[in-house]
């Protein structure tokens, strides 16, 4: 069976068995800001697990489309290097809800193996947990597997419940014990069962892991019976295919088969020297360009930090393995076509983005070539001499200077058997590290335990409510029953109609308050999806768990977040319309500032563009048409056409928002009519990363203040030119032609300064083994009078080495030239490096002429001085 089968062949079973087949999730989820990427089936029904969500469904299968290359599960490092590891993988799973459990959990999976399969029943065993004798009976008398094929694993991590079959989501919360199911691929492969010594050879490979979930673990370590216990379970759809297929690695399947032919003759034409067709790094190439190419798809470009970050290092690591098997220009992306022929039918996804997702791989691989050659050169240097380790400013300056990953020098030495001072390379990067921690910080008080009534949210309809009561008080994190004046809070209350921060539009700030207590709300956001967090400081009176208070939204802040929302929807469809349907969301900031919107588009927008949508926006809100929020189906919402945003997480139930000629999904607020807007107008526009745009507009008075500001500038730069308004372009074309006359007068007078100071200066050069050496200062001498210095005493000394500095400052310029008929003793970036050494700077260029600076001037007079000896010397 090829891949494609198996895949299908799994969810095909599992349907028959009464499972609602659910589409893989993105690799970049929308809504769990713990995780880095999708790293297992279970990730998007976290919430049903967890009781914070319910679906139509109790039974479901999956093909998941995982990422382990970040964060805690991290299986970069040793990919190329196994037989089974791999920074992107599916995941087979199926899952019950509270309906089915161990019994027939097991059933189904032996069924689907030994049945649907084929599998030689003696060739699989299975683990348990040693205190699961419910699941070692299922196995045993039900469905007859030997005891001597069944092993009982116990707390072998350490730590009680610490166990290779016993799963926990975390420190707390649902948890229970496993039962995997191993393939024997027979005495021939080197290794032993699991839990012996051996374990980790590839003899006997895990394909299956069923976890049952069965108690709930308290702070204090406690399990609690679970009232609904449910089944998660997952299966590598690269290693079945291996046992299926009858081959030991997941690289000999019949989906990499075509994959690493495709990353050879890829490599051959970007100038490998017809590689080794089993070459480590050839499985790194095919291995890496289904992780990059899916996280593309999920709207993931190339970057510094986070998600962009992980990404650069696998493409990058890739495209270091090509360059060591010969490549020297971009031939990565050009696997894309290979994948979708792979992988596009399952995943339709994929084929719809082929070609933005090739697009971002090449201008990512262009980059890289650029620096690539110089970066392994300071690698090689590094590695001279037979060191043993690359100290940690070295890794550093790869990183910093030449984009190498530090994973990827690592991967570097480990083919050379040295190793990284990654210790030294932390303490360098701790800098970056803070600032992208920081970056990546969420909200303390979102990680608040609260398990009362959710909020009533009334905020579409009112901007006050009366007699709210409070559900929850915070402080620090912590739930208290009281607080007092002074004490910086989080409420929680029954009814509210404060918006909390969502899709891009933040938190209501106001006031609560009653007789006696006065809260000023700084920001509202959500502790869980129906749970409204306020979030500020009690300024009067005392305040319990249970009393009543007015709730007041500031209706200015409000009012003008509103417009910006409404004015996003129309801008969005306006930009589709201008620059194309490729035109998608990436991220949105609407506050009572300004709105934000970035969004894919590989070139900057042009004036006219921005004209052009600006005229777009600003009719429909002339037009003054009424806007409409109808809650309805998921399915009846995507029969309107109403666009939803790829990746995004949607109920049963969604908010379809027509504003003007727009139609999305949004829980936002709005404004009544599109005339409410006021007007519209584009502040900025630019790149924010490749392929990815911002434009920032405002609305309402804010434009108003934008153009009277503007007006403003106008008029005080009028005044200055001593001209009126309207003729400020011509006076400033006017000023730019009379700029440009005393610039070539200027060059002129330094033309006739330069041969003045080289007829001066060329009686001072001495000869050196037939060679006329000279090194001055021009001080006050900018590049442009240095280089037509230069060019004079070139010729008129004729066969010269010469060195001309000038001092600004505390900032040394340095030039040096040598006579085409000198090169062959001297070269020019040879001779400024040497002086620039000693001032504290660096420099290149041609062999004829080179510059270079230094930002240290008290040690000029001794470098020049040093030229005659240095010269002598060569």
């Amino acid at each position: 069976m090829k891949v494609s089968q198996i895949r299908q062949a799994y969810l095909d079973f599992f349907a028959r068995k009464g499972h609602q087949i659910v589409p893989s999730s993105p690799v970049v989820p929308g809504d769990d800001p713990t995780l880095l990427f999708t790293n297992a089936g279970m990730n998007q029904f976290k919430d049903v697990f967890l009781g914070f969500d319910k679906r139509p469904y109790s039974r479901a299968t999956t093909a998941q489309k995982c990422i382990r290359a970040g964060g805690k599960h991290n299986d970069l490092d040793n990919v190329g290097y196994t037989a089974r590891h791999h920074t992107f993988f599916e995941m087979l799973g199926n899952f019950s809800f509270g309906d089915y459990f161990k019994k027939d959990a097991i059933q189904l999976a032996w069924d689907l193996l030994t049945q649907e399969f084929k599998l030689p029943k003696e060739k699989l065993l299975v683990t348990v947990y040693a205190e699961d004798d419910e699941a070692y009976e299922i196995w045993n008398k039900q469905i007859g597997i030997p005891a001597d094929r069944i092993i009982r694993i116990g707390d072998n991590k350490g730590a009680r419940y610490a166990s290779d079959n016993f799963w926990m989501m975390g420190d707390t919360g649902p948890c229970g014990p496993c039962t995997e199911i191993f393939y024997d691929h027979g005495d021939h492969i080197p290794g032993g069962p699991p839990g012996s010594p051996d374990e980790d050879g590839d003899r006997y490979i895990e394909i299956w892991n069923n976890v049952f979930m069965q108690f709930n673990r308290d702070e204090a370590g406690v399990m609690h019976l679970l009232p609904k216990p449910s089944v998660d379970t997952g299966m590598g759809l690269e290693r079945i295919a291996a046992v299926l297929q009858h081959v030991n690695s997941n690289y000999e399947i019949d989906l990499f088969v075509n994959l690493l032919k495709a990353s050879k003759d890829a490599v051959d034409a970007a100038g490998g020297q017809n590689c080794d067709a089993q070459s480590p790094s050839l499985k790194v190439i095919a291995d890496h360009i289904r992780a990059c190419s899916f996280i593309v798809v999920d709207g993931v470009i190339p970057g510094n930090a986070g998600r962009g970050y992980v990404l650069r290092r696998i493409a990058r690591r890739a495209i270091r393995h090509g360059y060591k098997l010969g490549a020297r220009k971009p031939f990565f992306y050009q696997l894309v076509p290979s994948l979708v022929k792979e992988m596009g039918e399952a995943y339709p996804e994929l084929r719809a983005a082929q070609d933005k997702v090739a697009e971002v791989l090449k201008q990512e691989e262009e980059r890289f070539f650029q620096t690539i050659a110089n970066g392994m050169e300071i690698l090689d240097g590094a590695l001279a001499g037979g060191a043993k380790v690359v100290d940690g400013e070295t890794a550093f300056r790869l990183h910093d200077t030449f984009g190498f990953p530090l994973d990827l020098t690592a991967d570097v030495c480990r083919e050379r058997g040295v190793t990284v001072d990654a210790v030294g390379f932390e303490v360098a990067m701790q800098k970056q590290r803070d600032q992208a921690r920081a970056a990546g910080k969420f909200k303390v008080a979102q990680g608040l335990d609260y398990k009362g009534q959710p909020t009533q949210f009334h905020g579409y309809n009112t901007l006050k409510h009366e007699g709210a009561r409070v559900s929850a008080l915070y402080v620090d994190g912590s739930p208290v029953t009281s607080v007092k004046a002074g004490d910086a809070v989080v409420i929680v209350l029954d009814h509210t109609p404060f918006y909390a921060e969502s899709g891009g539009q933040v938190g209501d700030k106001g006031e609560l308050r009653n007789e006696t207590v006065r809260f000023a709300v700084e920001d509202t956001f959500k502790i869980q999806a129906d749970v409204f967090g306020h979030q500020g400081e009690l300024l009067e009176g005392e305040l319990k768990v249970g009393d009543a208070l007015n709730a007041l939204v500031d209706v200015q802040q409000r009012t003008d977040t509103m417009r910006n929302h409404s004015a996003t929807h129309i801008l969005h469809k306006a930009l589709r319309e201008v620059l194309g349907d490729h035109v998608q969301q990436k991220g949105s900031l609407v506050d009572a500032s300004k709105t934000r919107f970035d969004f894919t588009h590989n070139a900057p927008i042009t004036a006219e563009q921005i004209r052009k949508i600006e005229d777009i926006v600003n009719q429909e809100i002339l037009e003054n048409t009424a806007t409409s929020g109808k809650v309805m189906s998921l399915d009846d919402a995507q029969k309107t056409g109403a666009m939803m945003l790829f990746g995004e997480k949607y109920g049963e139930e969604v908010r379809v928002l027509e504003i003007g000629s727009s139609k999305e999904l949004c829980g936002g607020t709005h404004v009544s009519r599109t005339g409410d807007i006021g007007s519209l107008k584009i502040v900025s526009e630019g790149g924010v990363a490749a392929g990815i745009r911002r434009v920032e507009a405002v609305t309402g008075n804010n434009a108003l203040q934008f153009l009277q500001s503007m007006e403003d500038k106008i008029n005080e730069a009028a005044a200055i030119l001593k001209t009126h308004p309207g003729d400020l372009v011509n006076r400033v074309a006017q000023l730019q032609e009379s700029l440009r006359h005393a610039e070539r007068e200027l060059e002129k007078v330094n033309s006739k300064l330069a041969a003045s100071q080289g007829d001066e200066l060329a009686g001072q050069a001495i000869d050196i083994n037939g060679l006329k050496v000279l090194a001055a200062r021009l001080d006050g001498a900018d590049a442009g009078v240095l280089r037509e210095t230069m060019d004079a005493l070139k010729a008129k000394l004729k066969t010269a080495a010469i060195v001309l500095a000038s001092v600004q400052g505390d900032k040394v310029s340095l030039i040096a030239g040598v006579t085409a008929d000198s090169i062959g003793k001297v070269k020019a970036g040879d001779l400024v490096n040497f002086v620039a050494q000693q001032v504290g700077g660096k420099g290149g260029g041609k062999p004829e002429m080179a510059m270079a600076g230094g930002n240290d001037p008290s040690k000029l007079g001794a470098a020049l001085e040093g030229v005659k000896d240095w010269v002598a010397s060569k």
